[in-house]
């Protein structure tokens, strides 16, 4: 019998090596990874106050995809305030846990270090750098102090008063087209969908006023903007289970949102569009800087900044990266946020015809239209509609930052720990989710009052129609709408005066209902922004019955 001795190559030897190695090699990275998981998870455990909150329903994703599916997280919210207490603990992705603030005092605490103590997540860095590239909403820290210094004076009070004629060139154009429509119809009205004419508005508003430029869509000038801005305001079509569940795991993996999807295809076609028109504009507004723009009034336009800033080297330059994201944002602001508190205005203006009749007695009373400090001093029902409307409807309604550095939260009152301890601040380690629903907080009848969730301008008209708990929260008239702290919106007073000078213009000459009645339901879509639909409609549609005012 013979015995047969393998002969193994010098080739097949060191392939055996190399596998053995590559094998041992991964097997120690799996164990390094293991154990910086633990060892952060052991300190975070020690240092972070640990709180009661709701039990996971699911293994793999908390509550995340309960909060996902919801058309009203801030229900949620605020019905886990009430059993947990003002701050508390949520199970997310993959067995993390996000504590959730909901206590005046440690909001204000929170807000006052963002940017420098408590930071974007790796996921909102990915997916606001995907959109909108290393502009005022990416940065942090010196940065983002450095950019928002540079754009502050285009939205200071003298430049937003100079810009009060755009806001009402943009309403009379609507005001016109309307009266077209309604003319053509065989009623006494016309039912109108508001909720694309009220994102034209918005666009070519911000258009003029920011840039310059009239894209013309209030005109039925069609341009690659329009068109990219209409398809992101539609695309509210059932997102399928694999894309959420994409869309979940990025929290944790945040290079996930690269996979190409339907959802990163609009947000690449959106940021693409953006910046060509960005670029075009940028180019145009050099050209006429070097024929003659020194000391003129447009250096304190946004886009005169933003050339301004180019050719600094003081410690406002920025580089042309910078300058075309800061148009980028500008310019999808412009289009959603307004026009979103513009349509629910409409909306629940039709809802409460009372409400609607009060604004246009006063607005007639006044007579011709407000200047901008008539707008923000001699209508206080104007004010408290449009108060209200931000209050119950923020465009924004939470958001989530991760803590750089130890803390230690204070709280206005103490809440039960998970131990059963009382506790009157909360420590939070390093690497903590901290989230912060501010349309929970607008509508929370702890802070607001039993009348909390009610459409109810009439609170902002008495000193004591805001709850004493209401002036603990630190905003914007007590408000998150416009968050606050180094990130309260910019375009706040820009916001507020063409949200006051558009809705005064339409409920002088129009009058507003629901096409289905008073007992129309609406719902919360969700796009970039959540956004109103009348139940039933496709995409965005909020059809209201518009007539004339006689």
């Amino acid at each position: 019998m013979t015995t047969t001795i393998p002969v193994f190559s010098p080739l097949s030897l060191w392939t055996t090596v190399r596998s053995v190695g590559t094998f041992n090699l991964a097997c120690s990275l799996a164990a390094l990874w293991a154990f910086v998981k633990f060892s952060k998870t052991l300190r975070w455990r020690l240092k972070t106050t640990q709180l009661r909150g709701p039990p996971r329903t699911s293994f793999i994703y908390g509550v995340a995809q309960d909060l996902m599916s919801s058309l009203d997280t801030a229900e949620i919210y605020g019905r886990w305030a009430t059993e947990y207490g003002v701050a508390y603990m949520i199970p997310t992705v993959l067995g993390q846990r996000q504590v959730v603030l909901c206590d005046p005092r440690a909001i204000a605490h929170f807000h006052a270090r963002e940017t420098w103590t408590y930071v974007h997540t790796p996921f909102a860095v990915a997916r606001l750098e995907a959109v909108f590239g290393r502009g005022l909403l990416w940065a942090q820290g010196e940065v983002h102090r450095r950019q928002r210094k540079a754009l502050t004076p285009a939205f200071s009070n003298a430049a937003i008063r100079k810009l009060t004629s755009v806001f009402y060139d943009s309403a009379y154009k609507v005001k016109s087209a309307w009266d077209t429509v309604i003319e053509s119809s065989q009623d006494a009205g016309a039912i109108i969908e508001v909720q694309n004419w009220m994102n034209h508005v918005s666009l070519d508003t911000v258009g003029i006023a920011g840039f310059s430029h009239d894209f013309g869509s209030l005109d039925g000038k069609r341009s690659s903007v329009t068109e990219v801005f209409d398809s992101s305001g539609n695309n509210n079509q059932q997102v399928s289970a694999a894309n959420k569940i994409l869309f979940l795991l990025a929290s944790a993996f945040p290079i996930i949102i690269k996979i190409p999807s339907k959802r990163t295809n609009l947000t690449e076609k959106l940021s693409v569009t953006m910046g060509e028109i960005s670029n075009e504009l940028l180019i145009r507004s050099r050209r006429e800087k070097n024929v003659d723009m020194s000391g003129r009034d447009e250096e304190k336009s946004v886009i005169g900044l933003l050339v301004k800033s180019e050719s600094q080297n003081t410690e406002l330059h920025m580089s042309e990266e910078e300058v075309v994201a800061q148009m980028k944002v500008l310019l999808f602001a412009g289009y959603e946020t307004t026009s979103i508190s513009l349509t629910w205005a409409l909306i629940e203006l039709s809802l409460h015809p009372d409400v609607q009749t009060s604004l246009r007695e006063e607005l007639l009373a006044f007579g011709p239209d407000p200047t901008y400090d008539q707008l923000k001093a001699n209508l206080p029902y104007l004010d408290a509609v449009v108060h209200e409307i931000l209050r119950l409807h923020p465009p924004i309604g939470e958001f989530t930052r991760l803590a750089a550095a130890d803390d230690v939260i204070p709280l206005s009152e103490p809440v039960r720990t998970e131990s059963g301890e009382m506790t009157d601040s909360i420590s939070i380690a390093k690497g903590t989710s901290i989230t912060i629903s501010a349309a929970a907080i607008n509508r929370s009848p702890a802070i607001w009052g039993p009348d909390a969730k009610e459409f109810k301008p009439s609170r902002w008209l008495t000193e004591d129609g805001i709850t004493a708990k209401a002036k603990e929260v630190q905003g914007h008239k007590h408000l998150l709408t416009f968050s606050d702290g180094p990130r309260a919106c910019l375009g706040k007073d820009f916001a507020i005066m063409e949200f006051k000078a558009v809705l005064s213009v339409l409920v002088k000459s129009f009058v507003f209902e629901m096409r289905d009645g008073l007992d129309t339901k609406v719902e919360i879509v969700r796009g970039f922004f959540p956004r109103p639909r009348v139940v039933g409609e496709d995409d965005i549609g909020v059809p209201l019955r518009v007539r004339r005012y006689e």
